[in-house]
């Protein structure tokens, strides 16, 4: 699976839960490359288990220093007002350069961090989709 997506971003995967699992288990850190795809580019990915402290979490998050970080169900097992916390800590890795790919078992929560999305078919075709911009909706 081949993937351009945006640096310095926020891109949450929208899409089936099956289909976004299968998508994020086809992503392989050891491909990420630039976008002339000649170099490669560290990646990490950031899962865990629904016991772990936010704190924990946070941590993991924080420590991520790679070009390209996919967040796998990261927020699972936390209340809500926690998992907007770990979302929201998602932005300042994308404010460093990386590109951060979200799949989270609420995507509108994960929404409403995100720069643009990446739209999974059942079909296996996956398309970036920009996302309104809120403040032309809220002005007009």
């Amino acid at each position: 699976m081949s993937l351009k997506l945006p640096v310095a971003s926020v891109v949450v995967l929208l899409g089936p839960a099956p289909v976004r699992s299968a998508v994020c288990g086809a992503l392989d850190e050891g491909s990420a490359r630039c976008a002339d795809g000649h170099g490669g580019l560290g990646a990490v990915r950031l899962t865990a288990p629904a016991h772990e402290p936010l704190a924990d979490r946070l941590a993991r998050v924080a420590a991520a220093d790679a070009p390209v970080v996919l967040v796998q169900r990261l927020t699972d097992g936390l209340p809500a007002a926690q998992r907007r916390t770990l979302l929201s800590a998602l932005r300042g890795l994308a404010a460093h350069g990386a590109t951060v790919l979200v799949d989270d078992v609420d995507p509108v929560a994960a929404l409403s961090v995100a720069d643009t999305s990446l739209r999974a078919h059942a079909d296996g075709r996956v398309e970036l989709e920009p996302l309104p911009d809120v403040a032309a909706l809220l002005a007009s």
